[in-house]
């Protein structure tokens, strides 16, 4: 279905009792990005009611104040061994980031890292969970623990494998690092996250991957003859692989499974299959629609999925295939990346540093904003670059790089902008 037929229904749809929110990733690896008010306006149009951020951006944070959503912040992987060593670091970090947004910014959770144990730094490895531990404490000692939860996203890489899904199990080399983790996990009620993208099975095998089958769309399906499920789409099946390790580990039905990333790229390189406008928009659309109904996977029908789509916007300044530079469902200037029907008011009008290029007389938004200062998480400007993940990629990549300018508050927003 095309994702402008989507979203003429989404909005009712989302809005009704009991249905589950859609999630997006609010990356920034750009120099040509509008402010964090301008992204609200797509939000809203979205109806996207919670939000994930690859750091804890103080300017995204305030400009958020009184909005209503809910914010996943993180914290970059190069801080995970200082608070693994250091426990005061992360008295320090919650200090810095979490306090001075609470409650006017509802922030329901932060990552610590990400994708760390498909990654090949064994300090890193062993400082994640200290990490999370010394977090955790931290938010204890503010009394916060019952409002944000701590975890960390994976990429699929840490399973040895995801099919059949009954029969999917954690990588040996990581087990030692997972099964801890788990323990924590179930002991605080926080969530597993899992980055999972079916365009990248796709990609890898054109020729043999039933393209309607990773795009939500009407085919024949599959079936695990472990258990008789049917399967008719590849999330699903790669959602349940993740539920299957996780119970063989002894944590399966304390540990909620969140997809904390997923989406399909609008462009790519020419090795890059299927990496078009019409298949972002067949994707992207039919998981909103897969969401807004509240559907489970087969192994949990009961049990709505809780999804965050990659990403809002395209992002210049990521490294990689060129696919990396377009999961946004924006361009930059505001406009879609592709037919999303999203009815938005016009954030034209904005340079890439945050400022007026109009001279604050002209783009039509009835924002009106003040230049707020450097630094996202309370210890330098850095965080770091953070790429799709690729199921197939045994190795992390690391990334850095310096996030690009937004503003601190919205100074003014016109009424008609406000959040519900």
């Amino acid at each position: 279905m095309a994702l402008r037929l989507v979203l003429a229904v989404l909005a009712p749809a989302l809005a009704a009792a009991g249905a589950p929110a859609l999630g997006i990733n609010y990356g920034q690896v750009a120099d040509n990005l509008p402010p964090p008010q301008a992204a609200a306006v797509l939000l809203r149009a979205l109806n996207a009611t919670r939000v994930k951020l690859y750091d804890a951006d103080s300017r995204v944070l305030s400009a958020f104040a009184g909005s209503g959503a809910d914010f996943t912040v993180g914290l970059p992987d190069r801080l995970v061994p200082r608070l693994a060593a250091d426990p005061s670091a992360a008295s320090a970090w919650v200090r810095a980031n979490i306090l001075p947004h609470l409650p006017a910014t509802s922030i329901t959770a932060v990552t610590v890292g990400n994708e760390v144990l498909t990654g090949t730094d064994t300090a890193m490895l062993r400082s994640l969970l200290p990490a999370m531990e010394a977090l955790h404490a931290a938010l204890a000692a503010c009394n916060l623990t019952s409002r944000v939860a701590v975890t960390t996203a994976h990429s699929l890489a840490v399973l040895s494998s995801s099919f059949p899904p009954s029969a999917a199990a954690f990588r040996r080399d990581v087990l030692p690092y997972m099964s801890p983790l788990l323990g924590f996990l179930a002991k605080t009620g926080a969530p597993f996250l899992i980055n999972a993208y079916p365009y990248f099975a796709y990609k890898a095998d054109p020729g043999r991957v039933d393209l309607s089958y990773v795009l939500f769309e009407p085919n024949a399906g599959v079936s695990d003859a472990a258990t008789g499920l049917r399967y008719d789409n590849m999330l699903h099946a790669q959602v349940d692989a993740v539920r299957a390790a996780i119970c063989r580990a002894n944590y399966g039905k304390a540990v909620e499974i969140r997809v904390s990333e997923t989406g399909w790229p609008s462009q790519g390189d020419e090795d890059e299959a299927g990496a078009t406008p019409e298949n972002a928009a067949r994707y992207n659309g039919n998981l909103m629609r897969l969401v807004a109904q509240g559907k489970g996977t087969p192994a949990a029908p009961g049990e709505p999925m809780q999804v965050y789509v990659f990403a809002l916007f395209n992002e210049d300044q990521k490294p990689g295939p060129a696919s990396e530079r377009h999961y946004g469902l924006f361009k930059p200037d505001g406009t879609p990346a592709y037919d999303v029907g999203v009815k938005a008011p016009t954030i034209s009008g904005w340079k890439g540093n945050g400022s007026r290029s109009d001279n604050g007389t002209g783009g039509g938004t009835g924002l009106v904003v003040a230049q707020g200062p450097g630094g996202a998480d309370g210890v330098g400007p850095g965080t770091g670059y953070y790429t799709v993940s690729a199921a197939a990629n045994k190795v992390k990549r690391r990334r850095w790089c310096v996030e690009s300018l937004l503003v601190a508050a919205v100074v003014a927003m016109a009424s008609g902008l406000s959040w519900s």
